[in-house]
């Protein structure tokens, strides 16, 4: 654990990371993921865990109106001189501060360039410096480069040919899986039922320091007011901390993309039309660039019968806090800054239940893999899964399914989410079966109702013994 802090997760990455930092030759690793994903945590955790290890960490002032690339520098020189205890350093290029910053470096020593696209972002000759200093480098050290404006990272690091073949690692961290989460919220000290557990992860998702600001103390519905519906709350103005980040103030078209989005998934033209973008190559880079910075995810849509992709892809926001806000918080933002909610108890607030059903589905489907192996699939039968619309046409009916998995031995298993607080009935059968109808399938093809749900179910649909399975997304929340 760092600074007392409960640690959960990355496993993977921190072996991934260890392979490589027991190389005997200098090593550079990139890690990218959206703002307070756990990139800079991560590496503080990691040289925590090498003994003996010295740990330089720097970071870029944040974007703002006046910051120089001077001013990046004295940063970068103050940061310096704190971790050798020395007064402060002044740097005038960077060829400097990076061959200053050599002359203190030993042997297995980590060293840490976090939010970098800030650091350079104000000096054209940054990056081809860094690869000069890099490319000399002798001292067996693990250089990262973190950042979350990702698209950077992707154009000038990842893609650029200056760091072509010296990269030893790249990394790109994703939201924490469900029960990474509940764990991470148990060691906070949260002790609630599965139902307000599952209402805070359906709004922050997996995002850990979004789930560090929970209060134990309080019920999740004052936890969520607070953080919120408060004018002065920690999440109430953190979508437009999140898009100056990464797009400077010039997001309005971006934003229009993922307000065309917050209802469900769409189709590349039907979001045009929704915004009324003109036809052009470029809303598919714009849609590029926010799938890339981990806010829309693309579902590709397949042929059944042939199990070949087709053209047309469905978007979705798939961060959950994403999608709260715009379809939430920023309706109700004058009320919020009025104080309308101070006195108002959110959980039976009008309609706020019912913006839950697509939250869990959004977490739901940050969750692939609980979902494949609790209906009891393995992973290689797996031929396609994800969200599915079938298409009105003259001969089909409308349909759309939460979540659909094609298997080789040709079933598919049509997945129902339900997010309730009182127990289904017989009317999810009737629900399901109706979509079964219209779901126009090959000869040969079977399909198999699967229920995933929260608040129980009736012993009348346990008799009739419809759903293939019926699990309870409870489970999700124990360990894995």
């Amino acid at each position: 654990m760092t600074k007392n802090k409960p640690f959960i997760g990355r496993k993977d990455e921190l072996i991934r990371l260890k392979s490589v930092y027991d190389r005997k030759t200098p090593n550079l690793a990139v890690i990218k993921g959206r703002r307070r994903i756990g990139k800079s945590r991560l590496i503080t955790e990691f040289a925590d865990q090498q003994k003996q290890t010295r740990f330089f960490s720097f970071t870029g002032l944040a974007p703002q109106d006046g910051i120089t690339a001077q001013m990046q520098r004295d940063h970068f020189g103050k940061q310096l001189a704190h971790s050798l205890k020395i007064s402060p350093l002044t740097f005038q290029d960077w060829t400097d501060a990076f061959n200053y910053l050599s002359l203190c470096l030993k042997e297995g020593d980590i060293v840490l360039f976090d939010e970098i696209s800030w650091m350079g972002a104000k000096d054209p000759t940054f990056i081809p410096k860094l690869k000069a200093w890099w490319d000399v480098q002798k001292t067996r050290i693990l250089l990262v480069l973190c950042g979350s404006v990702s698209t950077w990272i992707e154009d000038n690091i990842i893609n650029s040919t200056a760091f072509f073949g010296r990269i030893s690692l790249t990394l790109t961290l994703e939201a924490l899986s469900i029960p990474e989460s509940a764990e991470l919220l148990r060691l906070l000290g949260l002790k609630t039922s599965p139902f307000d557990t599952y209402k805070f992860l359906s709004i922050v998702g997996g995002i850990p320091w979004y789930l560090e600001q929970i209060d134990p103390r309080i019920t999740i519905d004052e936890n969520i007011k607070n953080l919120c519906f408060r004018k002065d709350g920690l999440l109430f103005l953190e979508f437009d901390r999140l898009f100056h980040d990464l797009f400077n103030g010039k997001g309005l078209v971006y934003k229009n993309i993922l307000q065309s989005l917050k209802e469900g998934m769409k189709t590349l033209s039907e979001i045009r039309e929704n915004i009324g973008y003109a036809a052009s190559g470029t809303l598919s880079e714009m849609i590029s660039h926010l799938m890339t910075a981990g806010f829309i995810k693309e579902y590709r849509q397949w042929s059944i019968k042939t199990e070949n992709p087709l053209k047309q892809s469905l978007y979705r926001i798939c961060d959950p806090f994403i999608r709260f806000y715009l379809k939430v918080i920023e309706p109700n933002r004058s009320k919020v800054e009025d104080g309308f909610f101070e006195e108002v108890d959110i959980g039976v607030s009008s309609g706020f239940e019912a913006h839950m059903g697509l939250q869990m589905e959004t977490l739901l489907l940050q969750n692939r893999s609980l979902l494949i192996k609790s209906i009891g699939i393995h992973p290689g039968e797996c031929r396609w899964d994800g969200p599915y619309r079938q298409t009105k046409t003259v001969r089909t009916k409308g349909c759309q399914i939460d979540y659909l998995v094609q298997t080789r031995t040709q079933n598919l298993f049509l997945c129902e989410f339900k997010f309730k607080r009182r127990e289904l009935g017989s009317e999810i059968i009737e629900e399901v079966q109706e979509k079964k109808e219209r779901f126009s399938i090959p000869r040969g093809f079977a399909i198999v109702p699967v229920l995933f749900q929260l608040g129980g179910v009736s012993v009348a649909v346990y008799d009739r013994d419809y759903f293939y399975r019926i699990i309870d997304t409870a489970d999700f929340l124990e360990k894995e």
